[in-house]
């Protein structure tokens, strides 16, 4: 379990890993519903987590079963951030596929109910899925944002990532055209 980071975080935030969210039987059988109502209310509201139109529950939880899959096999981690019981937020990363890219990983998605946003969620996550990256040997975790979603392009560059490349206006929201910025953590250095 990590706790909650100082300086303005929750105070009650526990970040919890696959094994530990599967060794709770309660939080796990509630685990792809919280995580769905998470990420639905995040995509009405117009947020840049790769779905135009909310994910169906079953898209959820077929994805979430992968990733806690691919971590078993130490080829991804998940985390999941609790306020006491309640899912405040969700996050992982997953290795490449490719046999040349096997040492790195992207991180994939990280997304914080609106009501907690601002303090301190995202950061925790995102600490905990770096700290399983380097655990896990990764030598570059990558991820992909789109361009007017300056408040995670900002928490990335605070925790070290930077800008490694830009598709200008690349993804498309109906007529709307954004950015797709490429950042990259270099964990190597870290060692």
């Amino acid at each position: 379990m990590i706790p909650a980071p100082t300086g303005g975080a929750t105070a009650d935030l526990v970040v919890l890993d696959a094994r530990q969210l599967a060794a709770d039987p309660e939080l796990e059988a509630a685990f792809a519903a919280s995580a769905r109502r998470i990420l639905a209310e995040l995509v009405e509201g117009g947020a840049a987590l790769g779905w135009v139109e909310p994910p169906s529950g079953d898209e959820v939880a077929q994805l979430l079963g992968r990733v806690a899959s691919e971590a078993a096999a130490s080829d991804a981690a998940l985390r999941a951030a609790y306020l006491g019981r309640r899912l405040v937020g969700l996050g992982y990363w997953r290795r490449y596929a490719r046999p040349t890219h096997r040492p790195h990983a992207d991180l994939e998605k990280l997304a914080v109910d609106v009501s907690v946003q601002g303090r301190g969620v995202g950061r925790a996550l995102a600490a905990a899925l770096i700290a399983d990256a380097e655990e896990a040997g990764v030598e570059v975790l990558t991820l992909d944002a789109r361009g007017d979603n300056t408040g995670a392009l900002g928490l990335y560059r605070s925790l070290g990532f930077g800008e490694y490349g830009r598709l200008p206006g690349f993804v498309a929201v109906g007529e709307l055209r954004y950015d797709k910025v490429f950042q990259m953590l270099d964990l190597r250095r870290r060692r």
